[in-house]
């Protein structure tokens, strides 16, 4: 089955269009974010103030990248676990952001939360960083500098390539793929 191709900003029909185990190539622009630049934003919207970029359709990699060679817009750019955001990840969701990048299970409130806000979990695949860093064609950072590798970038992406797990409608890959293997036993 061929890649689907999306763009950002993620909208309520692109993500009605996706499904667990779908393939997608992303295209436009994805913000990086971690563990500590989630605590940032989350403390952020609670102050009442705007976050360093428009949550509404956004998509958040979680990811820490190795400085840039000469030439390069990153340098390695692989996926981190995502349940450390998962604390973090509801009031986002609830505040407009639409997808994350991450590898690994979610947390039953971030699923949840998914379905209710409408919003899909990507999977990047793991060891995988220096294919993807080539889809990566600018990276500045927008918020945070003192981070270093944790600061929020602003990432221009083409062809992006990502799974999806968790779709809107609570179909979790990781389930699905664990109950077909063990029913082929």
């Amino acid at each position: 089955m061929a890649a689907k191709r999306i763009t950002t900003p993620l909208t309520d029909d692109i993500i009605t269009g996706l499904a667990a185990g779908d393939a997608v190539l992303i295209t436009g622009t994805i913000y990086t974010g971690r563990d500590l630049a989630h605590a940032r934003l989350v403390e952020t919207l609670e102050k009442g103030e705007n976050p360093p970029f428009d949550l509404a359709g956004a998509i958040i990699y979680y990811v820490g990248p190795s400085p840039a060679p000469p030439g390069k817009p990153i340098g390695s750019a692989g996926p981190t676990t995502s349940y450390r955001m998962d604390k973090y990840t509801p009031a986002l969701l609830e505040r407009g952001l639409k997808g994350m990048v991450g590898k690994g299970n979610r947390t039953r409130p971030v699923l949840d939360a998914i379905r209710k806000h409408r919003a899909v979990y990507f999977a990047a695949v793991g060891g995988a960083a220096a294919l993807i860093s080539k889809s990566i064609k600018a990276a500045k950072v927008i918020a945070y500098e003192e981070l270093g590798p944790e600061a929020v970038r602003e990432l221009t992406v083409e062809d992006f390539p990502a799974i999806v797990v968790n779709d809107p409608g609570g179909r979790d890959l990781y389930e699905e793929g664990t109950a077909r293997y063990r029913k082929e036993e």
